[in-house]
This record gives C-alpha cells, sequence and structure tokens, in this order.
C-alpha cells in the first residue's frame, strides 16, 4: 500500500502533495510501467483523507500521462522515461539583491523627494472621475490624443518645435521605441551609435539583430567624416547634450549631418534629447529636427528624467511621411502605456503643472550641482561639462587606473563610474575621468564619500 506523509498545514493541499509524491516514485522508478494504484477509497482510508482527494490527484495524473484508467480494472502507471536518481524539488532562487552603496556616484536617478506627488495624486482622482468607464477601453497603439496634443503644445513651447499630434507615437519607456524604429526602417539597416556613449543604446540594438557600428566623437560630437567613410544608414546622436561626454553639438556639425542623411534614401538621424530640459546656461538648444527640411530626423524623447523613472512614458516624433508605414506595419502593436496614467500626465502638461515642476527641478538641481561641486574642491580635482544635464565630469588628480580606483571605492561602499567605462576600447579613453550623475547624490553623506575617494587614491 502506498503511504505519504502528508501534511495538513503545509501550505499546499492535500491532493497536490498526493499528487507529487506519487509523480516522484514514478519518475524515480519506485512505480513501474504497469504497476497497478490502489483503489480511490482504499487509498483514501489508508492515508486518512476524502476520496475526493484521492481522485483530484489521480486525474491530475491522468491528465499529465503519468497514469491511465481502465474501466472496472483501476488506474495504472504509463510508461514513463526514468530520472537517474531521486526526483528531488526545484532548488529555490535566491532573490537578486540590489547592491547597498554608502554613495553611488554613477546612478542615473532623480531627486525622488521633489516628486510632486499632491498634484500627480489629485490629477489622478480627477482622471478616474472624468473617464470613468473610458479608462477601461482600449487604447489607441499610438497613444491618448489628449496626450499626443499635449506633447506636441509642450514640443512648440519648450523646444520650438511644431509638429502634428498624429506625428506622436507614445511608449514605455525609449528602449522601447529603438526596437520599433528598428522594426519600421529594417533589420537590413546599418545603425551607427556614439562612441563613447550610453551603452544601453548599443546593448538594445544589438539584441534587435541589426548591424551595428561605433563612431567616435570629436569635438563637436560624432565625427560627420567617420559617419561617412561607415556604411551606417541610420545614426542615433543626441545632439543637445552627449551623455556622457557633455558635447552639444554645434549648428555647423548639425548641417553636415543633415546634408549626409539627405544624400541617400533610407538614411534617417535618431536624434536623442533625453535631458535637454536640464540646461542651466542660456536657452536650450534648438532640436536638429526643427531644422530638418528632408524630413529625415526622427526626435526622441522620454519623461523619465523630468518627473521620474517610474513614469515610463516616452514618445517619438516621425516625420510624416513615415507615418503611413507605421500605422500598416505597425499598428496591430497595443499600446504599452496604460491609459490612466495617459490621462493623468495629459492633465499634468495641459495644465501648466508640468512647466512649474520643470521650473522648480532646474533650481533644485542647479543649486544641488553647485554644493555637489563644491564638496568636490577638496580634492584638487578638474571639473569639467557642469552647465547642462544632471551630471558632470571630474579629473581625478591621480595616476591609479580606472579598475583598480573602481575596486578600492567599492570596498569602501562607493560605486564609481569612469567615463572609459563608454567606450567600445576602454584602452582608447582617457584615464581616470569620473563621470558623476548627481541628482540622487545624499549630500550629508558626500564629504564622508569624498574622504574615502581621497583615501582610495593614494597610491
Amino acid at each position: 500500500m502506498l503511504t505519504y506523509p502528508l501534511q495538513k498545514h503545509s501550505g499546499s493541499s492535500l491532493y497536490e502533495q498526493l499528487y507529487r509524491a506519487i509523480k516522484a516514485d514514478i519518475l524515480s522508478g519506485a512505480l513501474g510501467p504497469g504497476d497497478k494504484l490502489p483503489s480511490k477509497r482504499m487509498l483514501a482510508s489508508h492515508l486518512e483523507v476524502s476520496v475526493i482527494t484521492v481522485k483530484t490527484a489521480y486525474e491530475q495524473l491522468i491528465a499529465e500521462g503519468y497514469l491511465y484508467g481502465v474501466e472496472k480494472k483501476g488506474y495504472f502507471v504509463s510508461p514513463v522515461e526514468r530520472l537517474h536518481g531521486a526526483v528531488a524539488a526545484p532548488a529555490a532562487v535566491a532573490p537578486q539583491r540590489e547592491a547597498q552603496w554608502f554613495l553611488d556616484f554613477a546612478a542615473s536617478s532623480t531627486a525622488e523627494e521633489q516628486f510632486p506627488f499632491s498634484t500627480w495624486a489629485r490629477l489622478m482622482r480627477r482622471t478616474i472621475l472624468e473617464q470613468d468607464t473610458g479608462l477601461l477601453r482600449p487604447t489607441p497603439s499610438t497613444g491618448v490624443a489628449e496626450l499626443r496634443r499635449a506633447i506636441a503644445a509642450t514640443l512648440y513651447q519648450f523646444r520650438g518645435l511644431a509638429v502634428d499630434p498624429e506625428q506622436i507615437i507614445v511608449g514605455a519607456g525609449t528602449e522601447f521605441l529603438y526596437s520599433l524604429l528598428v522594426q519600421l526602417l529594417g533589420r537590413d539597416k546599418v545603425y551607427a551609435v556614439e562612441d563613447p556613449g550610453y551603452r544601453k543604446i548599443a546593448a538594445v540594438y544589438q539584441s534587435s539583430g541589426v548591424a551595428l557600428r561605433t563612431l567616435p566623437l570629436d569635438g563637436s560630437g560624432l565625427s560627420a567624416d567617420a559617419l561617412r567613410r561607415s556604411d551606417a544608414h541610420v545614426v542615433h546622436i543626441s545632439p543637445s547634450h552627449h551623455y556622457p561626454t557633455g558635447i552639444v553639438m554645434p549648428i555647423s556639425r548639425r548641417q553636415e549631418l543633415l546634408r549626409w542623411a539627405g544624400e541617400r534614401e533610407g538614411r534617417y538621424i535618431l536624434e536623442d534629447d533625453y535631458d535637454s530640459e536640464f540646461r542651466f546656461v542660456g536657452r536650450p538648444i534648438p532640436t536638429m529636427m526643427s531644422i530638418d527640411t528632408a524630413q529625415r530626423v526622427i526626435y526622441l524623447n522620454t519623461f523619465s528624467k523630468t518627473i521620474a523613472p517610474s513614469i515610463r512614458i516616452s514618445y517619438m516624433v516621425l516625420p510624416p511621411h513615415l507615418l503611413a508605414e507605421y500605422r500598416s506595419r505597425l499598428g496591430f502593436y497595443a499600446s504599452t502605456v496604460s491609459s490612466f496614467e495617459q490621462y493623468t500626465l495629459a492633465q499634468f502638461l495641459a495644465q501648466g503643472r508640468y512647466e512649474q515642476h520643470l521650473s522648480r527641478m532646474r533650481k533644485h538641481y542647479h543649486q544641488k550641482r553647485d554644493a555637489v561641486i563644491r564638496c568636490f574642491g577638496g580634492l584638487r580635482a578638474t571639473i569639467t561639462e557642469q552647465d547642462a544635464g544632471l551630471h558632470f565630469l571630474v579629473t581625478l588628480p591621480t595616476g591609479l587606473p580606472d579598475d583598480v580606483l573602481r575596486r578600492r571605492a567599492a570596498a569602501q561602499g562607493l560605486r564609481l563610474a569612469f567615463l572609459s567605462d563608454y567606450y567600445a576600447d576602454s584602452a582608447a579613453a582617457p584615464s581616470h575621468v569620473l563621470v558623476v550623475n548627481y541628482a540622487g547624490i545624499d549630500l550629508n553623506r558626500l564629504p564622508t564619500a569624498l574622504d574615502r575617494l581621497s583615501h582610495c587614491m593614494e597610491e
């Protein structure tokens, strides 16, 4: 008679425990092909459980092919390939934990304490009242019309870019939009990215299976000469504020790249305008799309930097001649952003709340950047590219290699990112240039962290 220790308070049902026990015996060979199992009533009485418990376990084993039933004869073991040794329960997978740093100079974050919670909550409640059951209906694949109109108005107000709301495609994060662009422009195209550059961009294109080229920068940004020598059809750039070098591409280089795009059919420039809103000196730099007369620029931006990384709402602006092709080839995609979030963000933009929030954040980040720079003064380091965006560069006064300094700092609870980390060939990068993402830095811990960093630089 089959005997299994079934626990009534084990966290799993009795039938499931019985099912797993019999299955394990079959896989281990303890029960062989053709062996007859006890009747439901007999096994239920022996194990002191209900008949329905045994019946449910047998039915599950029959459904999976471990048992078969013969009318008026009973239940038998099916021929099943045996496993060597006993069947072990699957090993528990340890949860992945983020490293706990004393101070993280590398994380690209925002000032969480500055998020407009009260305003956002009020707009969410209003969205529920106004949209009601409309929130349950399917969302247009390109995004809700109210949000696309609000984005178009914001682009005109802040970036001087006049676009039709129909040109705007809303998506959950720019990485998703990159993959859509690969499908729209073609996997047979050769794509080019900046070197150095934000490594995730290259990773997304590589995972999409396209040919990728990394092109060097000079003092004006992506090298136009290198682009012409390459076989690239599509180039991804961030002309208003390059990450991580901070280079702002001058008008002459922008015009040169636009000429390159216009020389042959199928060439496009992907303009990544990821943090143009945070420029502390002068007016925002005009977009390349605003001076493109040949409709070869596709504009991309996100609200992750200006509002919060968890607001996974990004968008791209397609040239008019690509809209029909997008609708016919990719219009089947469902919207990747919930209508609830889209309507809430639309109100945030349309009511001027976004403009107010940006004004506060520019002031906050300006003050925080100055405070962080003052603290770095004690290291006798050289600071550059601090006039825009949420990062700057620090050339450290040390001769230690980057990897040595990184390991020493990690032992002190400090996470560092170097400019060399963003090069395809780190040997070609300048040494001991620190990329400081200051938005999320804890100012209370910064002096202690810099003391530790100074100690790490002692050779």
